[in-house]
């Protein structure tokens, strides 16, 4: 019997094909989230600062230089503020859509690159074996106030991780990609009461609950209790409002319902913890649509 056979059936190998993953921030103030493996790492939006994100990064432990790409979900502040002063210091390519990139603040055009929903791109150090070893990122498009709104799956070696907020409704796309994950960072906005009985005017309440603002308590619960994978083993819950939820609150509505998952929340104050996502169910990713030819990550310009 071949030796990775062996290892694999003990354990040992799939132990050390995991990723890790961390929440940097989450909320109004600044959305940044990491996910990597041993060589290559990711950020999905860049909402804090150079100082803080460099901050944060350090008290986890992870190193800038694995960072190979930052992928944006939309153009709102909370989720660019510091992408253009983090993405030059450290020449690393921003992967954000035209549309997106007309709508938000002044970008480097050089390092911005286009992706398209269900096409997956391989994110990998040019020295590693891109087939073999490469983070694989896939966008798929949601319901928000926004140009061109995406969110994303990272995945690797089987083990798939979804950076799910800002979604005005769980629609199908929503669906279909988190009853594939091993772990989520899943939007838990707001309480329904509190949101009514709220300070916020009229209008702004109804951006918030219309379908294309934020998705509650209750909303995240649903698609949580109807579409969880048997083998999620974390749930970050994400993006919670400041005036209108509070940690308990989220916690209190999902942890009777947890089962084998552990919930935690990412807080808008400080960085989650590091949290390794080993699972021995693997799998690859069900695309929603037959993708094109896998883009390679590359340097280069969105706007020729």
């Amino acid at each position: 019997m071949p030796a990775i056979w062996w290892y694999k059936k003990i354990g040992i190998y799939l132990r050390f094909m995991s990723l890790q993953i961390a929440s940097l921030n989450s909320g109004s103030n600044g959305n940044c989230y990491y996910i990597g493996n041993s060589n290559d790492a990711v950020l999905v939006d860049m909402g804090l600062s150079l100082r803080e994100t460099e901050m944060r990064m350090k008290q986890l432990k992870l190193s800038v230089e694995k960072l190979r790409a930052i992928f944006i979900s939309h153009e709102h502040t909370d989720h660019i503020k510091g992408l253009s002063t983090f993405a030059n210091k450290y020449k690393i390519p921003i992967y954000i859509t035209p549309e997106t990139a007309k709508g938000g603040t002044k970008l480097i055009r050089h390092l911005s690159k286009s992706f398209e929903a269900n096409q997956p791109i391989h994110i990998g150090n040019e020295s590693n074996d891109l087939a073999n070893n490469a983070l694989k990122v896939t966008a798929f498009k949601k319901e928000h106030d926004a140009a061109d709104p995406h969110s994303f799956i990272v995945s690797y070696q089987g083990i798939h991780v979804g950076i799910i907020t800002d979604i005005g409704i769980a629609c199908n796309n929503v669906t279909h990609y988190f009853q594939q994950c091993h772990a989520a960072f899943l939007e838990s906005n707001y309480d329904e009461v509190l949101l009514k009985n709220g300070r916020y005017s009229q209008p702004l309440k109804e951006r918030i609950s219309n379908g294309k603002g934020h998705i509650s308590n209750r909303q995240a619960l649903d698609l949580f209790k109807n579409y969880r994978p048997k083998n999620m083993s974390h749930l970050l819950l994400a993006h919670l409002s400041k005036e209108n939820n509070s940690p308990e609150l989220a916690l209190q509505n999902f942890l009777p319902h947890a089962n084998q998952t552990q919930i935690l929340v990412a807080s808008r104050y400080e960085p989650s913890p590091l949290i390794e996502i080993a699972p021995a169910d693997r799998y690859e990713l069900q695309l929603l649509h037959k993708p094109k030819p896998i883009i390679k990550a590359t340097q280069g310009s969105l706007f020729g």
